[in-house]
């Protein structure tokens, strides 16, 4: 068990059986708000595909990752995950996008208690993301405050879309709860265009759901670009931002550009010490899925060694959505060596103790899991 873990999961989608199971966390004033219109936020493209995978449905009832059980027997224990970060759905991640900020606070703070009572108490290999309403930051980091001394929370999420770059400093007080609490903040798309949100693009809004698919790490781009450019990282100098679920081949050319322009309007940015790379080299880090898959694989491997992001790439599966990416198939993609920083060794190195937990988990990950390492 020296290696352990070999297998981290940094994006598994949890969410409820309806929305009933949210009220005995929610205050009683918000109650037929959210029965009514949750979280009021819109739609986006229609996919004909669905969100979920129909196999993960619980046997009980209920939409894919509802029930915590299922999902270990269904994902978990199959594929030798040994710890699994839950993320909650897209619409989890949008309670900065409700209109009331007060009703999205509100909405946050009972997600994280559900996190908790429900999912955290039911394996020791699962790790919780604290939600935030990040359109109140004050609200957001004292929810960072309350929620950091539970074990089990690993990480700040916030979904990607915002009406500011978040590197902007409106943002700062949600770092310094993050920095203060040892947490990386992370961020997750799913609701582009939804809500008070601006459009998905700079030139409106898409028609169907593949432009809508195809063109999410324009967003990743925007908000690393500018969390480089404002010197959030010369203020904050621990923290990490993780950003989830944007793919990793567009990560060479925002650093090449932003070098380039950098060495020639320095002066704009005289906060900056080093080169934009080297910043993202340090303090931002990639999920896998949706995995890049070009016509040879070993291209995509040569883009991680041309950006040095061996250390920055961490699996994730986005279970149970149409199209997660299946553990073993994804890692094969890479040499043994990067695989086994890309699998676990730099989530880890992210994570740090609250994602090793304590010996129970390890007694779980050797004893109630199969094995589909890859």
């Amino acid at each position: 068990m020296d290696d352990w873990p070999r297998l981290v999961d940094c994006d598994v989608h949890n969410t409820m059986a309806n929305r009933l199971e949210l009220l005995p966390f929610l205050p009683k004033v918000w109650h037929q708000q959210w029965l009514e219109d949750g979280f009021g936020v819109g739609g986006k493209p229609w996919n004909a595909a669905g969100l979920e995978r129909r196999d993960a449905d619980p046997p009980g009832g209920g939409p894919a990752g509802s029930d915590p059980h299922f999902l270990l027997e269904h994902h978990v224990q199959p594929f030798g995950i040994d710890v699994a970060i839950l993320t909650g759905t897209p619409y989890m991640n949008a309670t900065s996008l409700c209109y009331d900020p007060d009703y999205g606070t509100a909405l946050a703070r009972a997600l994280n208690d559900w996190m908790v009572e429900k999912w955290l108490s039911t394996s020791p290999r699962y790790r919780g993301s604290i939600q935030i309403n990040f359109s109140d930051p004050q609200a957001a980091a004292k929810e960072i405050d309350r929620m950091a001394g539970h074990p089990g929370m690993v990480q700040v999420i916030m979904c990607s879309v915002a009406r500011m770059p978040f590197g902007q400093r409106f943002y700062h007080p949600i770092y310094e709860a993050a920095e203060r609490n040892g947490l990386p903040v992370a961020i997750h798309p799913g609701c582009e265009g939804l809500g008070m949100s601006y459009p998905p693009t700079p030139v409106g809004y898409p028609t169907r759901y593949l432009e809508w698919q195809n063109i999410v790490p324009l967003t990743y781009m925007a908000h690393i670009n500018s969390l480089i450019c404002e010197g959030v990282f010369e203020r904050f100098p621990s923290l990490k931002f993780i950003a989830i679920e944007g793919g990793v081949a567009w990560l060479p050319q925002l650093m090449w550009r932003m070098d380039k322009n950098y060495k020639a309007l320095r002066d704009t940015v005289p906060w900056m010490k080093k080169l934009p790379s080297e910043y993202i080299r340090e303090h931002i880090r990639l999920t896998t899925q949706p995995i890049d898959e070009p016509k040879d694989p070993g291209h995509l491997v040569q883009i991680i060694e041309m950006s040095e992001a061996e250390h920055m790439i961490m699996f994730s599966s986005d279970y149970p959505h149409w199209d997660n990416d299946h553990p073993r198939m994804t890692l094969a993609r890479f040499p043994r060596p990067l695989r086994a920083r890309i699998a676990a060794a730099n989530a880890v190195d992210v994570y740090g103790p609250r994602l090793l937990g304590n010996a129970s988990v390890r007694h779980a990950a050797a004893t109630d899991g199969g094995g589909a390492r890859g």
